[in-house]
């Protein structure tokens, strides 16, 4: 059995789709196709059911994942064995939610890589939850501690959010005390596109229904930036949005914590092990420097 047609296998088990395997392997999906038909030909088994919706994993198919995964890891540790703990190399995609990834993870993956020059990191943000199972990503940064799947889970950071608006909506209309807040306009997340309790800011602070929404950060930001309204605002990123200021700060102050969730099994790959210790200390770092400007 052929170690490159196992990691064909799995990019296929992971996409659920030949053409999604080419490009994560970058190599044809015709090519994708017959490693995957050569595999089964060996083991003497159908490994994929093709339907509309792409490949499904049949029961062999499932029956060789854990197998296929201990010589992955096992393929990986040989590598880092070989290229010594002098500095991390090679590729690490990381999954973090939009506002992390857009003001925070920047500077925080900057300094990391300038630490070691063979390194490369792919920063995929989305406003949803990650899937690590199918290896969407080798990390994720999450707004809550998940409670189920086989993971492992250490705290990045705490952060701090306040009610923020423009000066020039202030200007227009200022807010002197909570019981202003029913008669202002409010930016938040769509409402039933809110993926995770932690996010349900406007709720915790009895805000009334949004006037203008997103399930992006970043987009919510640049509403409050054009004096749309109030809304809830992370601290770290205040300091790219100097147009905005904190409402109330001493009567409306919020905190949470960004996790690093992590494949049990991955634990024993040391160059993930030291990614994440960095991680986790300039994240931090990060945090008391922008929540201090």
């Amino acid at each position: 059995m052929d170690w490159d047609d196992l990691r064909v296998f799995l990019a296929v088990a992971r996409t659920e789709s030949l053409s999604a395997a080419g490009k994560r392997l970058k190599i044809d999906p015709a090519t994708v196709g017959r490693r995957v038909a050569r595999l089964e030909e060996a083991t003497r088994a159908r490994l994929f059911s093709k339907s509309p919706q792409g490949y499904a994993l049949t029961e062999e198919g499932a029956r060789l994942i854990p197998h296929a995964e201990q010589i992955e890891r096992a393929t990986a540790s040989a590598v880092e064995g070989l290229s010594g703990p002098s500095g991390l190399t090679g590729l690490i995609r990381l999954g973090a939610p939009d506002g992390c990834a857009n003001y925070m993870l920047p500077q925080v993956l900057a300094r990391i890589c300038a630490d070691n020059p063979g390194l490369e990191v792919q920063l995929v943000a989305l406003p949803r939850v990650f899937n690590l199972s199918k290896r969407e990503a080798d990390m994720a940064i999450g707004v809550s501690r998940p409670e189920t799947g086989r993971l492992t889970v250490q705290k990045l950071t705490d952060y701090r959010l306040h009610l923020a608006a423009s000066r020039d909506y202030l200007a227009r209309r200022p807010v002197l005390d909570p019981e202003d807040l029913k008669n202002h306009a409010f930016v938040g997340y769509i409402p039933d596109l809110i993926f995770d309790k932690e996010l349900d800011y406007l709720s915790e602070i009895g805000a009334p229904p949004v006037t203008l929404s997103s399930n992006s950060v970043s987009v919510q930001l640049n509403f409050l930036r054009q004096g749309a309204g109030l809304g809830v605002v992370h601290d770290f990123a205040l300091p790219a949005a100097p147009e905005l200021v904190r409402v109330l700060p001493g009567q409306i102050s919020l905190q949470r914590a960004f996790w690093l969730i992590r494949h049990a099994d991955d634990v024993r790959i040391d160059r993930l092990n030291r990614f994440a210790e960095a991680l986790i200390r300039e994240s931090r770092v990060e945090i008391a420097r922008l929540e201090a400007a």
